[in-house]
C-alpha cells in the first residue's frame, strides 16, 4: 500500500519532495492552531501556502494554485482582523453566519467558479475530468477561508466538504502526501466544528 501511495515520488526532485513535506507539516500546524482558536493559524498557514504556491505552479495545477493565492490573501486579511482585536483588548469571539455572510458567500462562490473556469479555458485545462471538480472545490474553499477570517463556526463545514473531495483527487493526480494532508484536514475540520460550536454555545449563554 505504501509503495502504491509513494510510487509517483520516484520521479520527483528531492527538493520538491522536501518542500511538499514542509508545506504539509506547516499546514497541519495551521489547522491545529485554528481548531484551538489561536492566531498562530495565520503565520503557519502563510508559510505552508507560499510553499504550495511554488509547487503548484511547477506542477501546472492552476486551479489549486488560485486557491493557494486566495488562501494567502485571506490569511493576511484574517491575521490583520484577529491582530486588531487582540491589540484592542477584545476577545476573539466565535460567531455564526447570518444573512449577510450567506449572501457574501454565495457571491464568492459564483465569482470564483466563473473566474477559475476562465483560467482553465485560457490555459486549455478542460481536457481532464478533474478540472470540473477543481472548480467546485475552489468555490467551496473560498467560502471556507472567508468565513474563517470572520470567525464563523460554519467555516469548518465548508472546509471539511472541500477536504473530503480533495482526498481522492490529489491521490489521482499523483501527490499522495498532499492527499494524506487533506485526510487529516477532514478529521480536524469535523473535530474543530464541534469544538467551535461548543465555545459559541458557552459564550452565548454568558451574554
Amino acid at each position: 500500500m505504501l509503495e502504491t501511495l509513494f510510487e509517483p515520488y520516484k520521479t520527483y526532485q528531492t527538493l520538491d519532495i522536501i518542500l511538499e513535506f514542509l508545506a504539509v507539516l506547516f499546514a497541519v500546524f495551521s489547522v491545529l492552531y485554528s481548531k484551538k482558536n489561536n492566531i498562530k493559524v495565520y503565520p503557519t498557514g502563510i508559510i505552508s501556502t507560499v510553499l504550495f504556491i511554488y509547487l503548484l505552479y511547477k506542477w501546472q495545477l492552476y486551479g489549486d494554485l488560485i486557491i493557494s493565492v486566495y488562501y494567502l490573501v485571506m490569511s493576511i486579511y484574517g491575521w490583520y482582523l484577529w491582530s486588531n482585536l487582540t491589540r484592542e483588548g477584545d476577545e476573539l469571539k466565535i460567531g455564526r453566519i447570518d444573512k449577510h455572510d450567506s449572501l457574501v458567500s454565495l457571491g464568492i462562490f459564483v465569482f470564483s467558479t466563473i473566474f477559475v473556469s476562465l483560467v482553465y479555458v485560457w490555459f486549455d485545462k478542460f481536457g481532464v475530468w478533474w478540472s470540473y471538480v477543481d472548480i467546485l472545490t475552489t468555490g467551496i474553499f473560498f467560502i471556507g477561508m472567508y468565513l474563517l477570517a470572520k470567525r464563523k463556526v460554519e467555516h469548518w463545514l465548508f472546509l471539511a466538504l472541500g477536504d473530503l473531495i480533495s482526498i481522492p483527487l490529489y491521490y489521482y493526480k499523483g501527490y499522495s502526501l498532499t492527499g494524506i494532508l487533506y485526510f487529516v484536514y477532514t478529521f480536524i475540520a469535523v473535530v474543530g466544528y464541534f469544538e467551535w460550536k461548543k465555545i459559541w454555545n458557552k459564550e452565548s449563554q454568558t451574554l
